[in-house]
């Protein structure tokens, strides 16, 4: 027994002793601003300068964003989902996966999002604090989630996933979840009270119409759980943290190479995590498991679909630029704001390229086919009105159509129209759905619709 005890503490010794080695022998993480790390990936691609972005708010600025739909398709063609790289038409749902989506992921990974390094570290999950609440005066079990990242290989970042779950408390079995990306909203939280309520806690990620129920009210009474994930606990959003977080950990804090994954891609790498959790999870049926973002979030939404088979459902409110909308599209932001220094980080840093020397209609990929990624599974692109023109309604609508045809080849519905429909007129029957409503930058109005969406397929 004393022996046992011996090698036990021998074994733990060395893991520390590996630790403070690591920690004395390699740096610290690079300190950079962001428009210093921003030049330093400039440097790389070999580029003096990009051009400047549209202007979204002062009308009088020569570079006020374009809303003239007669400029805003300056690259009027788009690359030709179902068209491989040998030129030959993709006409079986084998050479779609065989061949052709393969293809577009390759040139997501290079250009646009980013890869995912090897040999990623492993995340444990806890659950760190269990509350008994009410939705609609139904009976919820919340579970407080955080999933620890193995940092051992550069203990200098510590990586801690903040995330949590509620299911109804008299579920029999399983049930379906909805997965909410947001950010910092453990920040201040006291048992029993719904982030929401906060000062300030439910704004910019939403989810409440201008009056109503909330969302997580309204998947409640379809005896559905929700759960909401702290994209900020995996990577911050800006770019004097990308030597920290997910990227910093695995990049042993140095800076980024040109194809190495940005912001939106460790969020979704982080919500796939969760989904490993949640498949060990008896409350949740992790075969249906949906998500759900708005504005910045909405694109990790689409994102994090596109990549992970695994989800069954998303709802993509509001994403635009880097999201859903087209990158071929004048109309509010653009590339060259997204590819700037102050949205940089969401992006591989090759994305920078698009902006100067290279223009939009260079880009070997477009959004139609990171919607097509989707593909079967059905996904709602939503948007709103008046106070959400900068993130382009009909640019979002134009990709959704244009990835009908491989929701088609793979035998699922369409939309049937290339037609942008009026406002508040939902194109629903379909697995690929968009409505645009009439209010402003808030996904809340929309959650009725999207529910009523996924409930064909949860029923």
């Amino acid at each position: 027994m004393n022996r046992h005890r011996l090698l036990i503490s021998s074994s733990i010794l060395g893991i520390l002793s590996l630790s403070a080695w690591a920690q004395s022998e390699l740096p610290a993480p690079v300190e950079m601003t962001s428009k210093e790390d921003h030049k330093h990936m400039m440097d790389q691609l070999g580029i003096r300068s990009i051009r400047r972005g549209a202007d979204g708010r002062d009308k009088e600025s020569p570079r006020y964003a374009n809303y003239d739909e007669a400029k805003a398709n300056p690259y009027p063609n788009l690359p030709e989902v179902l068209l491989a790289q040998d030129r030959k038409k993709v006409t079986t749902p084998e050479m779609w996966w065989d061949q052709r989506r393969g293809e577009i992921v390759e040139l997501f990974d290079r250009e646009v999002y980013g890869r995912v390094p090897d040999n990623m570290p492993k995340v444990t999950w806890k659950v760190v604090n269990t509350l008994e609440e009410k939705r609609s005066e139904i009976p919820i079990i919340t579970k407080d989630l955080v999933g620890a990242v193995d940092n051992v290989s550069y203990p200098h970042v510590t990586v801690e996933i903040q995330a949590s779950v509620s299911t109804p408390a008299a579920a029999e079995g399983s049930v379906p979840v909805v997965v909410q990306f947001s950010g910092s909203f453990f920040y201040g939280r006291r048992p029993g009270v719904d982030p929401a309520q906060r000062p300030g806690g439910g704004r910019g990620f939403g989810g409440r119409g201008p009056r109503g129920p909330s969302w997580k009210d309204m998947v409640t009474e379809k005896g559905w759980g929700f759960a909401k994930i702290d994209t900020y606990s995996i990577q911050s959003d800006k770019g004097d943290g990308l030597t920290k977080g997910i990227i910093g950990l695995v990049n042993k804090g140095q800076p980024r190479k040109p194809d190495d994954w940005g912001a939106l891609r460790a969020w979704a790498w982080g919500t796939s995590r969760l989904l490993d959790y949640f498949e060990a999870d008896d409350a949740v049926d992790a075969k249906r498991v949906g998500l759900e973002g708005h504005s910045r979030w909405g694109k990790a939404t689409l994102v994090a679909m596109a990549y992970d088979p695994r989800f069954a459902i998303a709802y993509v409110s509001s994403s635009g630029a880097g999201g859903a909308k087209l990158h071929r599209r004048n109309c509010g932001e653009i590339v060259e704001n997204v590819a700037g220094s102050g949205e940089y980080h969401w992006m591989a840093g090759n994305y920078i390229k698009y902006a100067g020397p290279l223009n939009w209609g260079d880009l070997p990929v477009d959004s139609h086919e990171l919607i097509a990624l989707c593909a079967p599974r059905p996904v709602f692109i939503s948007s709103g009105d008046k106070g959400d023109g900068w993130v382009d309604a009909r640019g979002m609508f134009m990709a959704t159509a244009h990835a009908q045809p491989v929701y088609e080849l793979l035998g699922k519905k369409g939309m049937g129209t290339y037609e942008f429909p009026e406002l508040e007129t939902g194109l629903m029957d379909g697995d690929i759905a968009f409505r645009q409503h009439a209010g402003g930058h808030t996904d809340g109005p929309n959650w009725p619709t999207f529910l009523t969406f996924a409930e064909r397929y949860w029923k």
